[in-house]
């Protein structure tokens, strides 16, 4: 398993650590900022899923007026994992 930290742009959270197994599963997941609730629920609906799925569910997702959000960082973030 890898662990991961992702610094945010143009949004509330700041970071987001998560880790991907060998299986390209997503875990452990925490966004560092933001709107707590929320980002709790998008962390325990992510746990175990496939990153791909993941980025297609999540990509392209704005928060108000803003282009992006915190699901379209996390999108972002998981993009990055090789």
């Amino acid at each position: 398993m890898k662990h991961y930290e992702y610094k945010t742009h143009g949004t509330c959270s700041q970071r987001i650590i998560f880790d991907v197994d060998d299986d390209n599963k997503i875990h452990n997941t925490t966004f560092i900022g933001g709107c707590n609730g929320n980002l709790k629920a998008i962390s325990k609906l992510v746990e175990g899923k496939d990153k791909d799925e993941i980025i297609t569910i999540l990509k392209g997702n704005t928060c108000g007026p803003r282009p992006t959000s915190c699901a379209d960082q996390f999108a972002k973030a998981l993009e990055e994992v090789k």
